[in-house]
Parts: C-alpha cells; sequence; structure tokens
C-alpha cells in the first residue's frame, strides 16, 4: 500500500500550505508563460486585486480538494464569461498547473487526479 492511498487530495497535496505553495508557482508560472502572461501581468498593477484574486485561487484549491477552507468567489463560468479563452490558452494553463505540481514533488497519482478535475472544468473556462 503506497503512503499516499487513503489520503485526501487535499492531503496529498500538503495541504493549505502545499497548496498555497502549488498556487504561488502555478502564478508565477503563468505570469512568466508568454502564451498566456497577458492576461495575468496586469494583476501585478494592483496588488489588492492581485492578492484576492491568489486567495481566491488557494481557497478554490483547498475547498475542492477536501479541505475545510471555503471558496466564496464565483463559479467558474460566471468568472471566466465573456474573456473569450482560447484552447490553447487552457492548455497552456493545464501545463502550468503541471509543471507547479512537478515542481513540488507531487505523486504521479495526485497530478492526475488535479488534471482530470482540471479537464472537468474546461467547459466553463475556455470559449465562453
Amino acid at each position: 500500500m503506497g503512503k499516499q492511498e487513503g489520503k485526501s487530495l487535499y492531503e496529498r497535496l500538503g495541504g493549505i500550505g502545499g497548496i498555497t505553495t502549488i498556487v504561488d508557482d502555478i502564478v508565477e508560472n503563468h505570469m512568466s508563460n508568454p502564451a498566456i502572461n497577458k492576461r495575468f501581468l496586469p494583476l501585478k498593477d494592483d496588488p489588492e486585486h492581485f492578492a484576492a484574486v491568489r486567495q481566491h485561487l488557494i481557497n478554490f484549491l483547498a475547498a475542492g480538494s477536501g479541505g475545510p477552507e471555503h471558496y466564496t468567489g464565483k463559479d467558474m463560468l460566471s468568472s471566466h464569461k465573456g474573456m473569450n479563452i482560447s484552447q490553447g490558452e487552457y492548455m497552456h494553463t493545464i501545463d502550468d498547473i503541471m509543471k507547479a505540481l512537478a515542481k513540488n514533488n507531487i505523486d504521479e497519482q495526485t497530478q492526475k487526479d488535479v488534471l482530470a478535475i482540471a479537464y472537468s472544468l474546461k467547459s466553463d473556462i475556455a470559449g465562453v
């Protein structure tokens, strides 16, 4: 039996500390990814909005992975509607997420579980 078996996704991601680090790495990946950074770099000009978006991302991932945190932001469709995110941009965000998970030594099965969740949200994010 693997050491991760029986643990929640939240636990496998390292709890709130691990998730916070992963989100910070995802955001940094997005900021430095030339295919999508135009959507994220403007956040640096508004530190208050950036902090709110960052906290929403942390809470979304924490709550969605079984943690005790509460996500109070908009649903995915409402928050992405009108942004016209292309399929290619969506795939770049997925790549950035996977890079952040790998950087934080998240095991392969947990990466697959996160990937499955990300793909389940695709229709509420890309092309809306």
